[in-house]
């Protein structure tokens, strides 16, 4: 213990001496003929943020130093594990349009002033946030955010993490026609059993509610299928975001060995050409007529009219404040108050960032079943180790009918998922009432589907035990 502190004292001492040199620098405020961008870069920079959130950390001298060493960089990868900012000082640097992930967190770690962590304030005379830069990079996310999105939102909610949906979306309704009969027609499958519509039912919220999906031959996949409704919202398609475009993601289930089998498009294309009606209806939309290409354009041009606006939530959103309760507004407070709202953000309250499955408590050391290769996430397209058990973040919308949930299926009830993502993704035991008003606010995010609201009327008890016999 003594030889601890004698090394912590001798760092802290050569910290010192370094710190007072540079306090000034540091400490600096952001000159006001400087752009927006160039101020908040200064304070990224000043602060010292890529020394522990980058793959490549800037690390400190002391960091080679025995005992203090360890624990600068049991800091730093706990702090890369959890975040990368890297790619939010590039988009500085060039004027890009930052990530809405990205302005939710910072702005959530500004608010609470969590960063920089004490010792690193201890080591860096300076880094930490001042009041003026606090207000710089607050007022830079708002003008970000508000700039991201054109919703015209009243001036006190124009800057909130969420966003409406949309009304209306443009699209080809000749083409989104024959999207949607191809949604439906089980002849995409080897034996002409599973539609698209098998897993993703447009009656059940656009899932199939089973803990894995069911495909050809009774076969059962590996992960849970994740609902269609929104889906054009997400900026990648498939938990492990493998598929870049709703085309892309057509493309995958016809020819999965265990959904629909199909030994090639060649296949399901012989098979549309022999239903002549279909075939010319086809063939006037699309003149090179029957392709791959062209079917997973309809379904993607189909899948695009899939959304859910005009929810309570979203009315709230454009300014009428009886749309919600006080218990509900209260959950979106907690919603926001515990780190939800900086993963679930944008229009669909998700799917626009990869994130950690266990950020704060190892999840799959606690789950009780074994790993599949499918719990990798990311892992499995990167093959990078900081992007194992990283999976696409799942929009919430319509949530109260999606069960069961996660990746795995494993929480049947949406009080379950919200109790555990308080645990293993913020590091908090939230109390009964707190689940309850998380949850009451995660129902006013059912919208409706061409004027109707969404509804599943289907039976969690009988689903979940019919899954878990195989």
């Amino acid at each position: 213990m003594k030889k601890v502190l004698k090394w912590c004292a001798a760092a802290l001492l050569i910290a010192t001496a370094v710190s007072v040199t540079v306090y000034r620098t540091m400490n600096r405020i952001p000159s006001p003929d400087l752009t927006q961008n160039e101020q908040v870069l200064q304070i990224f920079e000043d602060g010292g943020c890529l020394s522990c959130h980058s793959a490549d950390p800037k690390l400190p001298f002391y960091a080679k130093m025995p005992v203090i060493g360890k624990i600068v960089m049991k800091d730093v990868d706990s702090g890369y594990r959890a975040y990368d900012i890297k790619p939010v000082m590039e988009a500085l640097k060039i004027g890009a349009q930052v990530n809405a992930v990205d302005l939710a967190k910072i702005e959530k770690v500004v608010l609470d002033d969590r960063m920089p962590m004490p010792k690193y304030y201890l080591m860096h005379w300076g880094s930490s946030l001042t009041p003026a830069k606090r207000n710089i990079v607050l007022e830079w996310v708002r003008d970000e955010r508000v700039a991201m999105y054109d919703d015209d939102l009243p001036e006190d909610r124009e800057a909130e993490p969420i966003r409406p949906i949309d009304p209306y979306v443009e699209v080809d309704q000749e083409k989104a026609a024959l999207g949607f009969a191809l949604f439906h027609d089980p002849r995409l499958s080897v034996d002409n059993t599973v539609s698209c519509a098998t897993c993703h039912s447009l009656q059940t919220a656009g899932v199939d509610n089973h803990q894995f999906s069911h495909g050809v031959n009774g076969q059962i996949g590996g992960v849970n299928a994740p609902t269609v409704y929104n889906a054009l919202y997400n900026f990648v398609q498939f938990w492990d975001g493998r598929a870049m475009t709703l085309a892309d993601q057509a493309a995958g289930p016809p020819l999965n060995p265990v959904e629909m089998a199909s030994a090639s498009f060649d296949e399901i294309i012989g098979k549309l050409k022999k239903d002549k009606p279909f075939a010319k209806a086809f063939n006037a939309v699309y003149p090179d007529g029957l392709t791959q290409a062209n079917i997973t354009d309809a379904i993607e041009e189909f899948e695009r009219t899939l959304i859910t606006p005009d929810s309570r939530f979203d009315k709230w959103l454009r300014g009428n404040s009886d749309a919600i309760t006080a218990d509900e507004l209260a959950g979106y407070e907690l919603f926001k108050k515990y780190d939800c709202a900086t993963c679930h953000v944008g229009p669909n309250l998700g799917g626009q960032s990869f994130e950690l499955m266990g950020l704060r408590r190892h999840y799959f050391a606690e789950r009780a079943m074994e790993l599949t290769v499918e719990d990798n996430g990311r892992f499995k397209e990167t093959q990078l180790e900081r992007d194992r058990h990283r999976f696409k973040v799942p929009g919430l919308r319509n949530v109260e009918h999606t069960w069961p949930y996660y990746h795995d299926g494993t929480r049947l009830t949406l009080e379950d998922a919200v109790r555990d993502m308080g645990l293993y993704q913020s590091g908090v035991e939230l109390t009964t009432s707190e689940v309850d008003r998380i949850v009451s606010f995660l129902k006013t995010l059912t919208g409706e589907y061409q004027g109707k609201l969404i509804t599943n009327d289907t039976s969690r008890d009988v689903i979940h035990d019919h899954d878990h016999d195989h």
